[in-house]
């Protein structure tokens, strides 16, 4: 599994990034239960997989730690697009690899073009055309 760091669950916030299940997640919404007499506050975040776009919901006391995971972002030019993949190539590394473009870039993704991708917990996952 990639880099991860443990994090208060009380200080999760809207747009924060988690790892849910194994999976990455960001998280969409959070609440915070007022804690009981004997008690303590309760926090219920909800995720969606950055990778897969499910939804996951957990319930944990506020004290408790979670793991966050660490996001590289990165440079990358596209070489060739073979149907929904892109073959890329990182300008730090000179690495070839495949990344599957998204629905949103696929009309502005061409050849030669330089993107940014994401590196969590081992998926690269491409985010966006860098204009020059």
């Amino acid at each position: 599994m990639g880099e991860v760091k443990q994090v208060s669950v009380g200080e999760m916030q809207k747009g924060s990034y988690v790892v849910l299940d194994g999976a990455a997640c960001k998280v969409v919404d959070t609440q915070v239960s007022r804690p009981g007499k004997h008690g303590h506050a309760k926090v219920r975040l909800s995720a969606v997989g950055l990778l897969d776009g499910k939804k996951r919901v957990v319930v944990m006391p506020g004290h408790d730690s979670i793991e966050v995971p660490v996001i590289e972002k990165k440079t990358a030019q596209v070489l060739s697009i073979t149907g929904d993949k892109a073959n890329v190539m990182d300008v730090e590394t000179f690495e070839t690899f495949d990344l599957e473009i998204p629905e949103e870039l696929k009309e502005t993704c061409t050849e030669g073009c330089n993107i940014l991708y994401w590196t969590v917990l081992d998926s690269k996952v491409m985010k966006q055309i860098k204009s020059e």
